[in-house]
């Protein structure tokens, strides 16, 4: 094993849960306001996922008031508190940004709720 990869793989985070694109999650995210800290839930549908080592990351969308938000999330970093998974998408692509086109009932993704 390289050098390299023995340094990324001490940084990886193996605590997250496995989803994929069109999956509904909410995010935990840890936000740092001066010398407070406190945890934010951002909760969406996931648009898409890149896969990598250190640079993996996914990309989660929400409406609020209407409009629509999107957020990037770095899969490793130390930022995320949790991420839970609230509903299974049924989608035929891996990435939909055709949603950004989608408005009100046509923007839904069909889905199976996880009981736990």
């Amino acid at each position: 094993m390289s050098i390299i990869k023995k340094i990324e793989s001490e940084h990886l985070r193996m605590d997250l849960p496995a989803f994929k694109a069109g999956d509904t999650i909410k995010v935990h995210y840890r936000i740092v306001e001066g010398e407070k800290e406190r945890i934010q839930v951002f909760q969406g549908a996931v648009l898409r996922r890149r896969k990598g080592t250190t640079n993996a990351s996914f990309t989660v969308r929400k409406i609020s008031d209407g409009i629509g938000v999107e957020r990037v999330f770095a899969t490793n970093s130390p930022f995320i508190d949790s991420v839970e998974i609230l509903f299974e998408g049924k989608v035929r692509r891996s990435r939909i940004y055709y949603l950004r086109n989608l408005r009100g009932k046509a923007a839904r993704i069909k889905s199976k709720q996880i009981w736990e």
